[in-house]
């Protein structure tokens, strides 16, 4: 239903590069580059990071959330620990969320521009 997703970010350059670190641990890499706009994926672009370099981060500009699927609770450990190394700040520990139903495990960053993205697997 869904082909692909965008958010904007400041800084193409310094985005890129947290997404390349923080997405490669789920497998998800830098696919296309153009010049105000960088896609991610598998093996198709579906994640899109959109320079709003004269935008400011303010509620409503910024903040999508976004969730990514794992294939196991090791690598949405993995995301979380490279978002928080790569200047992400956490949003929520990755752990159990019983709210959103069995097995639900996931951890929850804000990437430097204030977007909130999620990793999540099913036990």
């Amino acid at each position: 239903m869904i082909d692909h997703v965008s958010i904007p970010v400041r800084d193409l350059a310094a985005a890129t590069r947290f997404y390349e670190a923080v997405l490669g641990t789920l497998g998800i890499t830098k696919l296309e580059t153009r010049p105000a706009t960088v896609g991610f994926g598998k093996e198709y672009p579906e994640f899109w990071l959109n320079l709003r370099a004269d935008t400011p981060a303010l509620p409503g500009n910024f903040g999508g959330h976004i969730c990514f699927r794992a294939r196991a609770m090791e690598l949405v450990d993995a995301f979380h620990t490279a978002a928080l190394k790569e200047g992400g700040t956490c949003d929520g520990a990755p752990g159990l969320r019983p709210h959103h139903g069995d097995g639900y495990y996931a951890a929850f960053i804000r990437d430097p521009d204030g977007n909130r993205i999620e990793a999540v697997t099913f036990t």
